[in-house]
This record gives C-alpha cells, structure tokens and sequence, in this order.
C-alpha cells in the first residue's frame, strides 16, 4: 500500500485553552472570581447586635415617669474569619411604638471570632409621649431597644462584604418593686 501524505495541522496549546488571544484567559479568571464571590456569600455569617446585662438604678413616677438604667451593647462577630467594621449608628428606645429616647453608638471594629461590650447609661422620660397611653400591665413596664449596624466583613484582608444587622430587644420592669425584670432580643 502506497504512502498518503495528509496535511498535518498543529495540536491545540499544552495550557488546555483553545484561543491564544487571551479571551478565554479572562473567561476563567472571570468565573474563579465568580466561584469565590459565591463561597464568601456562604462563608460570611451576619455579626449579631444585642443588648446585655441591665442594671436598674432608678424608677420615678408621677404624671410621667423617669426611668434610669445601665447596659451593654453587645457586637458579636463570632462566626466570622475577618473582622466587622462598623458604621456610627444609634438605639432607640420604644414604649407602645412611641420613642422615649436613643443612645449613639460610634463606629468601630469588632476583630474576627470576637465579641465587643459597650457599656452604656440610659436615661429616658415619658414627658415626649402621650402619657395616657402609657401602659403598665400587672406593674410591669415593657419597652423595645431597636437599631441598626451598617458595615463590612472583612475574610482574611483578601474580600470585603457589606453586612448590616438589626437589634430588636424587648425589655420589661417592675415598676412596683422598681426592678428589672427580663430581656428578651430576637
């Protein structure tokens, strides 16, 4: 059988891409960027902002009352590898939808897998609501801390996430024994 000469024509590059002018190059960095945005949406827990250890100091009624306590804000970013950069925010204090007062919190940075106390001294007064529709079950006075953190997690200096999470407490006294009663944030 005679010798067929056929035309040779070269395998494709060694590097397993099938175009040299680069675009397919920017298609695979494009899709591992992708594939990490993916996993750090995975990885990246919401930190938690919570209220803590309540010292009661005072409870004055009259017309109106004055209520004085000490707390803790609470930043829990422990279920982060990176740490939590925090935005200037504030809490208010709430009675029946009604504000009776709010707290500034300064911006800050919670480290990864750690927790940050601010302790806090609170002092509000029903004078600014509608006193009649003060209410006080069985001598009980209920209240509601609410707010919000705006920030960034940041994974191991390498990627930044924005995170923004909400406190909503809810705080009840007993305004007869002129104690604090419990705490309860969702």
């Amino acid at each position: 059988m005679p010798e067929q000469n056929y035309p040779t024509y070269p395998l494709g590059p060694a590097n397993g891409h099938t175009r040299s002018d680069g675009e397919s190059q920017l298609s695979a960095d494009e899709l591992k960027r992708k594939k990490k945005i993916k996993m750090a949406i995975y990885i990246i827990k919401t930190p938690k902002f919570r209220l803590g250890n309540i010292n009661f100091q005072s409870f004055e009624s009259t017309t109106s009352f004055d209520l004085k306590f000490a707390t803790q804000i609470r930043i829990k970013n422990s279920a982060n590898w990176g740490s939590y950069k925090f935005k200037a925010s504030n809490v208010t204090f709430q009675h029946q939808g009604q504000t009776l007062g709010t707290i500034d919190i300064e911006k800050g940075k919670v480290g990864w897998l750690s927790t940050i106390k601010r302790n806090v001294n609170v002092s509000l007064n029903s004078s600014a609501i509608n006193v009649s529709n003060l209410e006080l079950s069985n001598g009980v006075l209920t209240l509601n801390s609410v707010g919000r953190l705006n920030g960034k997690v940041a994974i191991m200096f390498i990627m930044k996430k924005k995170k923004a999470t909400n406190m909503n407490c809810t705080i009840a006294f007993d305004v007869t024994a002129k104690n604090f009663k419990s705490l309860h944030c969702k």
